[in-house]
């Protein structure tokens, strides 16, 4: 990438495991024209430069910074994104309620009331080899009454065929605490847990000790130049005159938070880890 800085970190690896074969990329919330710019630049040169068998990214900030459309969905899907994860603002863009029951590979959080359009859960398979891609929100903090994330993942993974060695779950929740327990929860019955939703990657990225790769949050792919991705000068305005204001996407230069990981598919557990972030 032209003109840009970037930031890799080491890779953390479990050795002694004779099988590596499917690697997966992670991508942190997009967020609006500029994390779709960033996306487009940067993961099919990622896709090659790592060998990536499957990516996935969250998408619910994707279109205006807010919400999903049919258009963006489509555009992303494109560029070589495999499965698309979401959280609080997949409902913003009213659009969304045509198509979500429709497109299995477009997930919402999992730990909504019965009813609610979409999926939570998907089985993904690239190379003919299966990987569970799950969805599921956090309950600190957040807008909604979720249902409990910890159950909610464990009744899909009671459900999963035997078949499915893979697991990927996407956390989108506000604290890092709610995030870290559910990853010591799930370590070893999930390959890969990562959290998304504060648009800030963390620098804790770790295989734990039965082989469940995890980050506390992916980061953001969006405006560089903002808070969490919206013009600055409107957060501080909001912040200091606690009046409402209208929060609009910051534009410029870009920047993208993701995380690759190595996962053996004969035991599901990850082998390699490690994080990317891009900034131009």
């Amino acid at each position: 990438m032209r003109n840009s800085e970037s930031l890799v970190s080491p890779s953390v690896s479990c050795r002694d495991v004779p099988h590596i074969p499917m690697k997966l990329l992670l991508i942190g919330d997009i967020v609006g024209k500029t994390g779709r710019r960033m996306i487009l630049s940067q993961v099919p040169d990622t896709v090659e430069r790592y060998a990536i068998d499957l990516v996935i990214a969250n998408a619910e900030n994707a279109a205006g910074g807010n919400g999903l459309t049919h258009e963006v969905m489509d555009e992303l899907f494109a560029v070589g994104i495999g499965v698309l994860t979401s959280g609080n603002h997949i409902f913003d863009k009213k659009e969304v309620f045509e198509f979500l029951d429709d497109v299995p590979h477009l997930l919402r959080p999992l730990n909504l009331p019965p009813g609610t359009p979409g999926h939570g859960y998907v089985v993904a398979s690239p190379g003919n080899i299966p990987v569970a891609v799950i969805n599921v929100a956090g309950r600190a903090f957040m807008p909604f009454q979720y249902d409990d994330p910890f159950r909610a993942v464990e009744q899909v993974l009671e459900s999963l065929p035997t078949e499915v060695k893979i697991v990927v779950v996407d956390f989108h929740a506000e604290t890092t605490s709610e995030k870290a327990a559910l990853g010591w929860y799930l370590d070893g019955r999930v390959s890969v847990i990562v959290g998304t939703h504060t648009h800030v990657q963390s620098s804790d990225e770790r295989i734990l000790p039965q082989g469940t790769a995890f980050i506390t949050d992916l980061g953001m792919t969006g405006p560089r130049d903002s808070v969490i991705g919206v013009k600055s000068e409107l957060v501080i305005q909001k912040l200091r005159s606690q009046m409402p204001v209208r929060f609009d996407t910051a534009q410029g230069a870009g920047q993208f938070g993701a995380l690759v990981v190595e996962v053996d598919d004969t035991s599901g557990r990850a082998v390699n880890i490690h994080r990317i972030f891009l900034r131009e």
